[in-house]
C-alpha cells in the first residue's frame, strides 16, 4: 500500500504465467497489435505508434528523451518533485541543453508560468511530470499542448504514477509523447513501459532513423545523426512493432502478456470508471489519515487520486512505524525522497489495491502501530472517517 509497486491484479499474474511463444509467431504479433490498440484507449489517443518498451518506467522515459532530443537542443523541465529532477538527469545525459523552473514541493505550477518559460526558452521539448509520487501532486497539463504548438516545441509527459487513476487525454491535450509503467494504477509488475508518440513526434524521430547492418534493404534511407542509444532507439522499435517487424530485441513474452492484461482490465472497466474508483478510495484514505489526527501534506486541490502523503507526527519514528506495518500486518507503506524523506509516509490506493477492504485494513493497522509507537490517536478514528467518506460518496 505504498507509492508503488503495488500488488498486481490476479488476472495479470495468471496471464504472465502462460506458456511462451516465439516473437514472430503469428499469434505473438497479433498479441502485439492487440496490446497497441488497448493502450491507445488507456492513453486516450489514436496514435499508431503506441507500444511497449521492455524495461521499467525509467526505460520508457529514457527511450522517449534520447529519441526525441538531439545533442545541443534545448529542453525545458518544470520541476516540482523528485521525478522532475530525473527528467533533467536523463535529458542532460542525452546531450540536451536543459533549462528548469522550480516550484516548492507540495505545489504545482500555474500553467501560465510554464507558458511564459516556453516563450522565453523556446525549447525543442517541454518535458513534464504529470503525477509526481514524491510529493503526491498532479500537474495540470491541459492547454500546454497549444502553447508548445505555437512555439514549435514538442510536449512530453511522464505519466508513470498517474495513468489509469487520474484523467489523462493525450490527444485532447496535445501531448506528443507519453510514457508510463505498470506498477502503479495499471495494476501490474514493474518491468514494462507503455509509450505513445504523436505523428509529429514520429516525424522528428524518423529524422534520425537508422536501420542496422544486416537488416537494411534497398531504398532504406540512412540519416547522418543517429539516436544515441541502440536499445532505446524508438525509430527501430517502431519498425519492430510495425508492419516490417524488423528484428530489434527478443520481445519479453511473459511481460507482454501481463501488460496486455493490465490494459484489458482498464478498458473493460472503462477509463472514466477507473478514475472514479481511484478517486473514491484515495479520498477515503485521505479522510482516514485525517481521522487518525495526521495532517495530509501538499496542496490537496492538486493531489493525485491514488496516493496520500501523511506528515509523520513529532516524536514518532518513521522507520519503526513502517517496520511495524510490514512485520506485524504484512502491509508496506513508504516514505519519500529529498526534503520529504522521513517527514511523510506515502500511502497508496491504486491499481488492484484501490479497494475498500484494502483501505480500511491499512488504516486499522496504522492506528495500532501508531499507538504502539506512543502516538495519541483517536480509537477507530481512521476507519470511522474512511467509512463516513464511503457512505457520503454513495449517498
Amino acid at each position: 500500500m505504498g507509492p508503488g509497486p503495488v500488488n498486481a491484479h490476479p488476472r495479470v499474474l495468471r496471464a504472465s504465467s502462460v506458456p511462451l511463444i516465439g516473437q514472430y509467431d503469428p499469434a505473438m504479433t497479433a498479441y502485439m497489435a492487440e496490446t497497441s490498440a488497448l493502450y491507445r484507449t488507456v492513453f486516450g489517443t489514436a496514435n499508431r505508434e503506441t507500444l511497449l518498451v521492455n524495461g521499467t518506467s525509467r526505460a520508457g522515459i529514457e527511450a522517449a528523451l534520447v529519441s526525441l532530443v538531439a545533442p545541443g537542443e534545448r529542453v525545458l523541465v518544470p520541476v516540482f518533485g523528485r521525478f522532475g529532477h530525473l527528467l533533467v538527469e536523463i535529458a542532460k545525459r542525452a546531450g540536451a541543453q536543459v533549462h528548469t523552473i522550480e516550484a516548492e514541493w507540495g505545489t504545482v505550477f500555474d500553467p501560465a508560468a510554464i507558458a511564459e518559460a516556453v516563450r522565453r526558452v523556446r525549447p525543442r521539448l517541454l518535458a513534464m511530470v504529470h503525477g509526481d509520487t514524491s510529493t503526491t501532486m498532479l500537474q495540470p497539463l491541459d492547454g500546454l499542448g497549444a502553447v508548445c504548438a505555437e512555439y514549435d516545441a514538442l510536449l512530453y509527459a511522464d505519466v508513470t504514477a498517474s495513468l489509469g487513476g487520474n484523467v489523462f487525454a493525450a490527444d485532447a491535450w496535445g501531448i506528443d509523447a507519453a510514457t508510463a509503467g505498470l506498477q502503479k494504477c495499471l495494476g501490474g509488475p514493474s518491468g514494462t513501459a507503455p509509450v505513445t508518440f504523436s505523428p509529429r513526434a514520429v516525424e522528428v524521430i524518423g529524422g534520425r532513423r537508422q536501420i542496422e547492418e544486416g537488416l537494411r534493404e534497398a531504398g532504406d534511407v540512412e540519416n547522418e545523426l543517429r539516436i544515441g542509444s541502440n536499445y532505446f532507439d524508438m525509430a527501430m522499435l517502431f519498425d519492430y512493432w510495425g508492419d516490417r517487424r524488423l528484428n530489434h530485441h527478443t520481445e519479453a513474452t511473459s511481460a507482454l502478456y501481463g501488460a496486455r492484461e493490465c490494459a484489458a482490465l482498464l478498458v473493460e472497466e472503462g477509463m472514466e470508471a477507473a478514475v472514479r474508483r481511484h478517486e473514491l478510495h484515495g479520498s477515503a484514505l485521505a479522510a482516514g489519515v485525517r481521522g487518525l489526527g495526521l495532517e495530509v501534506f501538499g496542496d490537496q486541490r492538486h493531489r493525485m487520486n491514488n496516493v496520500v502523503a501523511a506528515l509523520i507526527p513529532d516524536g514518532v519514528s518513521d522507520a519503526a512505524v513502517r517496520g511495524g506495518m510490514l512485520d506485524e500486518f504484512g502491509i508496506e507503506i513508504g516514505t519519500s525522497f529529498g526534503p520529504l524523506r522521513g517527514r511523510v509516509w506515502r500511502i497508496g490506493a491504486m491499481g488492484y489495491n484501490a479497494r475498500k477492504d484494502a483501505v480500511l485494513t491499512t488504516l486499522a493497522a496504522l492506528e495500532q502501530v501508531l499507538r504502539g509507537a506512543g502516538a495519541k490517536v483517536p480509537v477507530g478514528g481512521g476507519v470511522e472517517a474512511a467509512r463516513e467518506a464511503y457512505q457520503g460518496a454513495a449517498a
